[in-house]
């Protein structure tokens, strides 16, 4: 594949999925949520469900919440395989993208459709489940192509680093439009036709289309710069017998729970409590790019681990004076303004470090086995990472969510529930990862130190 060897040339590149997150935040944070009404109170039930009723069958939408998003972790492997081993004329990564891009876009489309718009059904709920499963898989192969590129496009660990610092300043960005300008929208405009409006932003994607330049694979399984492809099981069988990212991934895990649970709950967390969502994801949001540069002088001066310790506990900390925040009566309305800014602000110091990391170390173990076993299957190294985060998204956004929506669907307005301890639950999540990061080797931690050309975003 044609290197990259211009910085704007990555600052496009970096930006190329960020249409697609975007459609995957709508589905996950919003859409996923507006088929139930619990958690939501006054105008919020008419603007951020459906049709302001329950449309899918509570117990069995968590299961198949659950399933989807497990699905999404298992199929990497095998979409994984599928890209890195692909033989066309146009190459291995191109063709990928086209082929998981239009059936996302189509099953996206579905998800708004209502078979029965009546009341809670089990044609619903099996209806949405499906189409769910089927939008996720080819997100998984769209994305999973996209990052295994990051090994590939670039040549130094530097330019990789960079990319990824790029990309999670992307994701800030999309996430300040999904959790403030999207629900913005919400307070005039229904939760369907605002995803119709989001839409197009998933042509960001047609990026990697025109700046791949990637030799033909038909027929052969060496590629141009003489590393080769295994098939799927080897290539997991690879993976797996990488110590360094296997303990990485018990790490993501935990961490992934906890962010997971906060996005996918986010809407009903704030309208539940009553917090200014808009006000708080702003002061959480806007600093990132900044706090982004104290993160990668951390990394300079100290190393991944202590840097990435670092943005685990800040979180950790946000999260759990966000808790303290819906405890406050509303009647003290100045004082839960004051520690909802805190809050934020405090969250945004890790933020845009929890987005990096999920390109960043996996891209650069992948170069680190490529150059030492000859073996090109990055995308694999990305896909085994989709488990382990589809697992922990799938217990925190179906039964964890599900369980704190119901206990909190009939208590009054005002009143400490459920959804109100959601917050600190992500907040020992994270704490759980801080303690698993002293088990990984040298050669993550220690990733950064002393490299005066470290870049910066």
């Amino acid at each position: 594949m044609r290197k990259l060897n211009r910085k704007w040339q990555m600052l496009l590149y970096a930006c190329s999925g960020f249409g697609v997150n975007l459609l995957n935040l709508m589905m996950g944070t919003y859409l996923c949520s507006a088929l139930l009404i619990g958690g939501f109170q006054g105008k919020a039930i008419l603007m951020q469900t459906y049709t302001g009723n329950d449309l899918v069958v509570a117990g069995v939408w968590a299961t198949f919440v659950l399933i989807a998003k497990i699905i999404d972790g298992i199929i990497d492997i095998p979409m994984a395989s599928f890209t890195d081993r692909l033989q066309t004329r146009f190459g291995r990564r191109r063709p990928a993208i086209i082929i998981g891009l239009v059936p996302m876009i189509l099953a996206y489309l579905l998800f708004l459709v209502i078979p029965n718009p009546q009341g809670a059904t089990l044609l619903n709920t099996i209806y949405f489940g499906l189409v769910l499963c089927v939008f996720y898989s080819f997100y998984t192969l769209t994305m999973v192509t996209y990052y295994a590129t990051f090994t590939e496009i670039v040549e130094t660990d530097m330019e990789r680093a960079f990319l990824s610092n790029v990309k999670s300043v992307c994701d800030v960005v999309y996430f300040i439009l999904g959790y403030v300008v999207v629900r913005a929208m919400l307070n005039g405009l229904n939760v369907r036709l605002v995803a119709l409006l989001v839409l197009p932003l998933v042509l960001t994607m047609l990026i990697p289309l025109f700046m791949i330049k990637e030799p033909s694979t038909k027929g052969t399984r060496i590629l141009a710069n003489g590393t080769r492809t295994v098939n799927l099981f080897k290539s997991v069988a690879y993976t797996f017998k990488n110590r360094s990212f296997i303990l990485w991934m018990i790490v993501i895990l935990f961490m992934n729970f906890g962010v997971n649970l906060f996005l996918g709950g986010i809407n009903e967390y704030f309208s539940y409590t009553g917090l200014n969502m808009i006000f708080i994801m702003g002061c959480s949001f806007a600093p990132v790019p900044f706090t982004l540069i104290l993160y990668n002088r951390i990394i300079k001066k100290k190393g991944f681990g202590f840097a990435f310790r670092y943005v685990l506990l800040t979180y950790a900390v946000g999260m759990i004076c966000m808790f303290f925040v819906g405890l406050i009566p509303r009647s003290q309305e100045l004082l839960r303004t004051v520690m909802s800014i805190v809050s934020g602000i405090i969250c945004s110091f890790a933020v845009g470090a929890l987005f990096a990391v999920a390109y960043s170390i996996p891209s650069q173990l992948a170069a680190d086995e490529e150059q030492e076993t000859g073996v090109s299957h990055s995308a694999m190294f990305f896909a085994i990472q989709g488990v382990f985060s589809g697992i922990a998204t799938g217990i925190a956004q179906g039964p964890v969510l599900v369980a704190l929506k119901n206990a909190s669907k009939d208590v009054p307005d005002g009143a400490i529930g459920a959804m109100t301890y959601m917050t600190l639950i992500c907040g020992i999540a994270m704490i759980v990862s801080f303690a698993f990061t002293f088990f990984l080797p040298k050669k993550i931690t220690h990733i950064g130190l002393n490299d005066k050309n470290n870049p910066e975003v």
